[in-house]
């Protein structure tokens, strides 16, 4: 069994603060995750290379983890598609536990160093998927067998894990490390390491889509336009990029559904 030893938090007698006095604690911590993230970049522009020339070729992005971590996964990858508009397959979250565990936790399905790959099969994956595990001890089995057994079948693999020479780390092909210290609560990974592996999430993703094309100029040209806040924003878009009033930018929009498409449309109709 795979043990992570947890250091103690920088404050003692949390118990016995004030609220003040937790709150700025607390925000005196948050303030060195980014610190500790500009300190992994190096790291994260391999892996986001590698992604990258993966997807090109047809490759879909997963995220495997347990608990906060686990949940982040999913997070961003239910991002990506109102975000970026990509199909929902192209980057998918996986968790110890299944769907259950995203809202209440699964005893003991962190444990299973098999179940990973059961659930990466039901996807049918092959040699240019990448597969990231998110943990932030570095050391849940869930995430160790997944990788490993990844590493076997020929996938590249990732890694984001908040402590230094893991064993997660280990089995990562392109492991990302941001060692962030001890956490406000002890072991409380929610806290730093969750907020760090959110920040290197969002990074990742993002950059990979920018790649990908999904943005134009600093734009999200392909967002869903799924409420009225994200149409108007769509058609304040297609105005900037167009010249068109509201009224003509909103009927284009409404004509092809999509920011990208209204704007290509008018331009080649101008040229």
């Amino acid at each position: 069994m795979v043990r992570v030893t947890e250091k103690e938090s920088n404050y003692q007698d949390l118990d016995k603060m004030s609220v003040n006095e937790l709150l700025t604690s607390m925000n005196k911590e948050d303030k060195t995750v980014p610190l500790a993230v500009e300190q992994a970049i190096p790291q994260l522009e391999a892996l986001v290379k590698i992604t990258v020339e993966k997807m090109k070729k047809g490759g879909r992005l997963f995220y495997i983890g347990a608990g906060t971590s686990g949940r982040l996964g999913i997070l961003d990858a239910s991002e990506c598609p109102p975000t970026f508009g990509v199909p929902f397959d192209w980057v998918i979250g996986l968790i110890a536990g299944g769907d259950t565990a995203i809202r209440k936790a699964v005893e003991f399905a962190e444990d299973d160093m098999e179940q990973a790959w059961k659930d990466m099969e039901e996807y049918d994956v092959d040699e240019n998927d990448v597969i990231i595990g998110i943990a932030a001890s570095g050391t849940t089995p869930y995430v160790i067998g997944g990788l490993r057994r990844a590493n076997a079948e020929g996938l590249v693999t990732g890694c984001v894990v908040c402590n230094s020479s893991s064993p997660i780390a280990e089995e990562a092909q392109y492991p990302v490390e941001v060692i962030v210290g001890p956490e406000f609560v002890t072991g409380s990974t929610r806290l730093k390491s969750g907020t760090a592996q959110k920040l290197v999430l969002n990074m990742l993703s993002t950059s990979v889509m920018i790649q990908l094309g999904r943005v134009k100029g600093n734009k999200m040209v392909d967002m869903q336009l799924s409420n009225i806040k994200l149409v108007a924003r769509g058609v304040r878009m297609v105005m900037e990029e167009t010249g068109l009033d509201q009224e003509a930018a909103s009927a284009l929009l409404e004509r092809y559904g999509n920011v990208r498409k209204a704007i290509e449309s008018y331009q080649s109709l101008k040229s």
